[in-house]
């Protein structure tokens, strides 16, 4: 029998040979890579947790444009020679440098009705996004009456290197900021609404459970999630690993798992490690929350969730959110939207075998708690998409015809999608002209030799808008016209 000390030095002697032979490899890849750019090394000042729970708007917007000046003095001044291209957007005469816009959407901003408002909302983007990608909520809530506050999380929006320096506490500090300017502008009893998308809806859900426990923190009426991370993969969960060598500074590429041209002026190509790292402590925070208050009996004074998420989705986990929260919840009106793939039989040969079977490995088998609707095709032979709805605690299912319909090249949604319109300038299949950021990476026929163009086929094959986003506004709608009529409920 093998002698417990003699185990442990050999199991130590192969974890260790392990670690070291990942070390190298990660070394070696990074070294193969393209050089890091003032944008990657440069991170700009900005607010910790501690200054940011102390701060109001006005000081938070200070120091944004603190950071912003940073940006310019340290980045786009000194670019050398080579890196004055158009499709470089912190080049100041480049057509995607946010600063030449109407509105530079990568900034907080708050979005005023016309009249008294009737509510508030706060919306929170995702990682490596920016205040952009709450722009077409925050125009219908306002349109609805609602005070719309948009905050820009830090790290994000200026340059890549500010978020290969951030702390999710730092995320968290700004959403409870968010709600005290929004609940400062609107008080109650008017309603008060959350609306978080990707790493944004971690951070609202987040908030929401917090305030189950802190009774000084306002509750939201509502909760709206799109595609929210709520699970990610193992590979975020360890992603911090392969960042180690970035200790020693000739290994500092080490520290980012993809260096790309930056040509998009509202989201971040390049991705350090520190961000994955971030978002799956956000996910593992949020998940131990979700647990204690399922343990202590505090779910019950949720409010009720409306979440959208594509079935499949390659950033964030979608059997997640039905197993760590959906399931978790009572039966408190929470509904979930999923949208399936296109089914529709010129596809059908060419999705993979375990997609068929998707939903129902997704969903258990009703009377459900919560409300599922399931956005698919009328059949096989058709493009058009109905509503197919089973209210919570039925079995019975309800379906409607929407009159919207898949666009023959499209086989799924994606992550990215779900927050913008096909007419979106920016992401939209159908980009509507006045709505001009310099590029569109939404309708681009990615057709051509390999290898000439500045990004992968990946990244411009994926779509990035919503076919079906007027469903997603007229189900906002009902929520907003609810919450007016039954504040609690």
């Amino acid at each position: 029998m093998i002698p417990i000390r003699r185990l442990v030095r050999t199991l130590f002697l192969v974890i260790s040979v392990a670690l070291v032979t990942v070390m190298v490899v990660r070394v070696w890849q990074s070294e193969r890579g393209p050089p890091l750019h003032l944008w990657h090394t440069y991170s700009p000042p900005e607010l910790r947790a501690t200054e940011i729970a102390k701060a109001d708007w006005a000081a938070y917007l200070a120091a944004e444009q603190a950071a912003f000046d940073g940006v310019r003095v340290q980045v786009t001044r000194k670019l050398p020679e080579e890196d004055r291209v158009s499709v470089n957007r912190y080049f100041e005469e480049s057509p995607l440098n946010s600063e030449r816009f109407a509105t530079d959407w990568n900034r907080s901003y708050i979005l005023e009705p016309v009249g008294e408002p009737v509510g508030a909302v706060v919306l929170m983007h995702g990682l490596t996004d920016s205040p952009y990608s709450a722009r077409h909520f925050a125009e219908r809530y306002r349109d609805r009456g609602f005070v719309a506050v948009v905050i820009r999380l830090p790290g994000h929006g200026t340059v890549p290197g500010g978020l290969a320096h951030v702390d999710w506490e730092d995320w968290v500090a700004a959403t409870h900021l968010a709600v005290r300017e929004a609940r400062r502008r609107v008080a109650p009893p008017k309603p008060l609404h959350v609306l978080g998308y990707s790493n944004g809806g971690a951070l609202v859900m987040k908030y929401a459970l917090e305030a189950l426990e802190d009774s000084a923190l306002p509750m939201p009426d509502r909760i709206v999630l799109v595609s929210p991370m709520i699970g990610i993969t193992a590979f975020a969960r360890f992603a911090g690993v392969l960042g180690w060598p970035a200790i020693f500074p000739a290994f500092a590429k080490t520290a980012w798992l993809d260096i790309t041209p930056e040509f998009n002026p509202f989201k971040y190509n390049s991705f350090p490690v520190n961000g994955a790292r971030q978002s799956s402590l956000v996910v593992r925070a949020l998940q131990r929350d979700i647990a204690r208050s399922a343990a202590a009996g505090r779910l019950a004074r949720l409010p009720p969730i409306l979440a959208f998420q594509s079935v499949v989705d390659f950033t964030v986990s979608t059997r997640a959110i039905v197993d760590a929260l959906f399931s978790q919840l009572p039966a408190n009106g929470s509904e979930l939207v999923l949208f399936d793939l296109n089914r529709f039989a010129n596809f059908g040969p060419l999705l993979r075998n375990d997609r068929e079977t998707l939903l129902d490995r997704i969903l258990v088998p009703p009377p459900r708690r919560f409300a599922t609707t399931i956005i698919t095709n009328a059949s096989s032979s058709s493009r058009e998409v109905v509503e197919r709805r089973v209210d919570a605690g039925t079995t019975t299912e309800r379906v409607r015809p929407l009159g919207l319909a898949y666009p023959p090249e499209v086989f799924s949604l994606s992550h990215i999608a779900l927050p913008f319109p096909i007419e979106d300038g920016l992401y939209g299949l159908r980009p509507d002209p006045r709505d001009d950021f310099g590029i569109n990476l939404g309708a681009l026929a990615t057709r051509g030799e390999r290898g000439t163009l500045v990004v992968s086929l990946d990244e411009l094959n994926r779509i990035s808008s919503n076919p079906f986003f007027p469903y997603v506004l007229q189900r906002i709608d009902e929520c907003i016209a609810t919450s007016l009529q039954h504040p609690s409920r």
